[in-house]
């Protein structure tokens, strides 16, 4: 079984994404790594070869400017990596630039591969979510986030990224995934005030125009982590692969995470959802199997 493992990234310097530590949570499972690395503003490039010589392959990518809205630029480059893998690889292992896996879950993920390799039935394996914000110390427990996605899939030329490349669909339909005990680790809303209001600026950019952008954002100003509506302590490990970036976070944040800041309705879903497990409504880009 030949497993490779994809991913893209630009600026990840100047914007602070953790894509070092993104990268190598996902090596010990792959055969080979193919980073798509977007024309960059900073050594992002460098970086990235510095990693593992032995297992990563660069591919040298334009973002589109045309595919800013929507985020849809974040699919073709997704897309651009997915599509240099090895032709011999039976599984694909998905990461971003502000992802991680944690080791404790290596052995799960290796035989979950294993077991549906010959398996037609399942297009790919599904996982928890949990999205930290403002620190380490906690994450996000709102209907805000979304709690599973598809990080791992055969190496079909059919499946491709869809829409911002939060998943993936096999020519327009929902894959068939199979669930693990295995969840991402997302630390897309966790960097200095000031890093985390340069990214802000730049990621809306691929949803938004420059004015709508520039109404809201001042890259001059810190970003404000108040504006949150529900987080929860966080008391278990990080993958070791964030430990040193850990031990350096420079900032302060405290939250009281008996602070809730919904509206009626926001309430009572959320409610439901802590009591029973079930989330009203969830949008699915999958179908569990």
């Amino acid at each position: 079984m030949f497993v490779s493992g994809f991913t893209f990234v630009k600026n990840a310097v100047k914007l602070d994404y953790p894509v070092v530590e993104a990268i190598s949570s996902v090596l010990p499972l792959v055969d080979e790594m193919v980073v798509a690395v977007g024309a960059s503003d900073d050594n992002t490039r460098s970086v990235i070869e510095a990693i593992d010589k032995t297992k990563i392959r660069i591919i040298d990518t334009i973002w589109d400017d045309a595919l800013r809205e929507g985020g849809k630029v974040l699919a073709e480059e997704t897309n651009k990596a997915k599509e240099a893998v090895s032709d011999k690889a039976d599984w694909l292992v998905y990461i971003q630039a502000d992802e991680c896996i944690h080791e404790t879950y290596y052995d799960e993920i290796r035989n979950q591969m294993k077991r549906h390799h010959q398996d037609n039935t399942i297009e790919g394996l599904l996982f928890d979510y949990k999205h930290f914000y403002g620190s380490y110390d906690f994450v996000g427990d709102s209907r805000t986030w979304y709690k599973k996605e598809i990080r791992i899939i055969k190496n079909d030329k059919q499946i491709s990224s869809w829409k911002d490349a939060q998943g993936f669909r096999k020519e327009g339909l929902k894959l068939k995934v199979k669930k693990i005990n295995a969840a991402i680790y997302h630390y897309g809303w966790v960097r200095h005030p000031k890093y985390m209001m340069a990214k802000a600026y730049e990621a809306n950019k691929l949803w938004h125009s420059d004015k709508w952008v520039e109404e809201r954002f001042d890259p001059d100003k810190d970003f404000d982590y108040s504006q949150i509506d529900s987080l929860k302590p966080f008391n278990g490990s990080h993958p070791e692969v964030m430990q040193t970036r850990i031990d350096k976070m420079n900032w302060s944040f405290s939250f009281d995470p008996s602070q809730k800041n919904f509206g009626i309705k926001t309430a009572f879903l959320y409610w439901v959802e802590k009591i029973t497990g079930w989330r009203i409504g969830e949008h699915k880009n999958y179908r569990e199997v």
